[in-house]
């Protein structure tokens, strides 16, 4: 078995900065003597920077000659890791376990395992999995088909970590998940040292793309047919700090208004510490910068803040969601929560349950502490027992659920637009219902009126609420005459990509048929997680 973890020496050529190239022989050579290529699958954990890295790999794959595997057994199975929560390695080796026997079945079968918790357990991965052919890190996605071809020519388990990038990952080949919708890394690491995180361990420092490099893919994309993005950082508004411009962030924003076709923009996430006015300003004055944000509070107490190394405290946390308010009133605002961090008192606990109760949420997603071997927070004092932790988290969702049912009841009667994506509801099957998001990034399920006509995936309807619930709201338009469609260039896009994939023609989601009257295959975009009706 053998292991590469390069150090590289400036410069020094990466053995990845030629990965595209060696690799484009893979799936041909593994090919040779049969008629169908090899087949993949890229299986994601974690936030929304791994799912544009799953893009990326998706994109690296094919431009080696691998297409999309349509069943479930690939010739490929990629594990873009986590390394956030605890559960994250049990998930990892829950997955690899089941595989183990699969692979023995099945001779030719490749696993690889990259991602932050690669970056973190490195030979770790092969000691309890060794029927893994391939381990990489956060700086070498472009590795992966090289690692591929390593692993199968040699017959033995190849393992490559690099502790710092070798090529901006945006600029590697990327398969996008959406046609209408696009993610866009605005730079990668984080500079904080936040004491229950591991990320800046694994992703390492701020790194930021250049403005000019970061419009030119926006521009890409909205050629292709996207008309929303989403800008991904650690912490996008201190975005700027690597080359010295401390309103890089807010003139960015104020960039993507200029680039005609681009009809939505969305940004995470921020930090509040490093949140400014201008940001702000930006937001409510550039029109395609959607009415939402999402800022993390972790705690509403300022010592359990203190202890996490958070550089804020609740009191300016609150006044920021004042002035977002003050200049943009109907935004929707999420957050980030964790209970149960070391030494949390009761007292503590209700200081976070006061600052949800202040700051009104659309929704939030809340974590129990996890304990990560690695970061500091692992080696503080009263660690606090399960039992304790449990109970504060149900009695904090239970407050933010009542508080998002209260908020969504708001929007009774309001005329919203959605952008239709391709999932459906849970329930589509019995309501006949669609999907989309409004602009402050809500779900909406809607129906259609009889005879009116059926949007696509990326097309915008502008329908009234007419339900609410805790997490998503309902529009059932009462006549077509409270229903409007406009179809977009995305909606086009999706169309081509259709006919491209399947030869089927225009469709709608759901099952419904566009103007071929064929049903087409269902691309997903990439999306905060819900509660699913």
């Amino acid at each position: 078995m053998s292991f590469t973890i390069p150090s590289p020496a400036a410069g020094t050529t990466s053995p990845t900065a030629s990965s595209a190239v060696s690799a484009d022989a893979t799936a041909t050579e593994l090919n040779s003597g049969s008629a169908q290529p090899r087949t993949y699958q890229v299986r994601t954990f974690g936030c929304q920077m791994n799912v544009h890295d799953s893009e990326r790999m998706a994109g690296m794959l094919e431009a080696a000659g691998y297409v999309p595997s349509t069943g479930e057994l690939a010739d490929v199975v990629v594990f873009n890791t986590c390394a956030v929560r605890e559960n994250a390695d049990n998930k990892l080796y829950g997955n690899l376990g089941i595989l183990a026997p699969v692979k023995a079945a099945n001779p030719g079968m490749q696993i690889a395992v990259g991602g932050c918790l690669a970056q973190k357990d490195r030979e770790t991965i092969l000691k309890k999995a060794p029927w893994v052919d391939a381990v990489f890190g956060t700086h070498n996605v472009g590795a992966l088909p090289a690692l591929l071809d390593r692993a199968r020519h040699n017959n033995e388990a190849q393992l490559e970590i690099l502790e710092s990038l070798d090529v901006f990952p945006s600029t590697l080949p990327t398969k996008r998940d959406s046609v209408y919708s696009g993610w866009v890394s605005i730079s990668v690491g984080c500079n904080n040292t936040c004491t229950f995180c591991i990320v800046p361990a694994l992703r390492g420092k701020e790194k930021d793309r250049r403005p000019g490099e970061i419009l030119a893919e926006i521009q890409a994309l909205v050629d292709d047919g996207a008309i929303e993005v989403t800008l991904l950082g650690q912490n996008v508004n201190s975005y700027g700090v690597e080359f010295g411009d401390r309103q890089a962030f807010s003139k960015l924003l104020r960039a993507c208004g200029e680039i005609p076709g681009l009809e939505r923009v969305r940004f995470t996430s921020p930090h509040p510490a490093a949140f400014t006015d201008d940001v702000i300003d930006a937001m409510a004055e550039t029109p395609n910068v959607m009415p939402q944000l999402h800022m993390p509070l972790q705690s509403g107490s300022d010592k359990v803040l203190k202890d996490m190394k958070r550089s804020y405290r609740s009191a300016k946390f609150l006044g920021i969601l004042d002035k977002v308010r003050e200049k943009i009133p109907h935004a929707a605002i999420s957050t980030d929560i964790i209970v149960g961090f070391p030494g949390e008192t009761e007292e503590d606990f209700q200081a976070t349950l006061d600052v949800v109760e202040k700051s009104r949420f659309a929704t939030a997603f809340t974590f129990q502490y996890s304990k990560r071997p690695g970061t500091p927070a692992a080696d503080l004092p009263d660690q606090l027992p399960k039992a304790v932790v449990q109970e504060r988290f149900e009695r904090l969702t239970a407050l933010q659920d009542r508080i998002a049912a209260e908020e969504n009841a708001r929007q009774l009667g309001r005329r919203v637009e959605v952008m239709v994506t391709a999932q459906p509801g849970r329930k589509a099957e019995e309501t006949h219902r669609l999907s989309g998001r409004s602009q402050d990034q809500r779900l909406v399920h809607f129906s259609v009126p009889e005879g009116a006509d059926v949007p696509r995936p990326g097309d915008l309807v502008t329908v009234t609420i007419t339900e609410a619930a805790a997490f998503h709201l309902v529009a059932d338009p009462a006549s077509a005459a409270d229903y409007s469609l406009r179809r977009s260039r995305a909606g086009d896009a999706w169309d081509r990509s259709q006919a491209d994939s399947c030869g089927a023609g225009p469709t709608s989601p759901a099952g419904k048929t566009g103007a071929s009257g064929k049903a087409g295959v269902s691309l997903g975009m990439p999306s905060l997680p819900v509660r699913g009706r």
